[in-house]
């Protein structure tokens, strides 16, 4: 349902062999984090929007600018399925649950 808490979720491999490779996924990531993403991991970003649905400026903003040889995944998750992931760190389970990094005032 539009109106559901969903993750909007980008996973990304950029070639970094050349120092402009390695430029152009520099500013692909901080284009991400512009737009409110949170790295999860190296090539995988998440942001969170508590009201649901497609935010068009923000995937423009993530299919704009994609470097040149690159491939990009995004997918939605719902909130309850995020909560529900399992995550590991050092071969143990976390169990603090996971909150977004930033609050969004409205």
């Amino acid at each position: 349902m539009a109106d559901d808490p969903m993750w909007l979720v980008v996973m990304f491999d950029l070639p970094v062999v050349t120092k402009a490779q390695r430029r152009a996924a520099t500013q692909y990531r901080n284009r991400l984090l512009d737009c409110g993403f949170s790295m999860v991991q190296f090539s995988v970003y998440a942001r969170y929007r508590p009201t649901g649905g497609t935010d068009v400026p923000v995937m423009n903003a993530v299919t704009r600018g994609i470097p040149a040889g690159g491939k990009v995944r995004v997918m939605t998750v719902t909130d309850k399925q995020w909560s529900s992931m399992m995550r590991f760190s050092n071969n143990k389970e976390e169990t603090e649950p996971e909150t977004p990094e930033q609050l969004t005032i409205f």
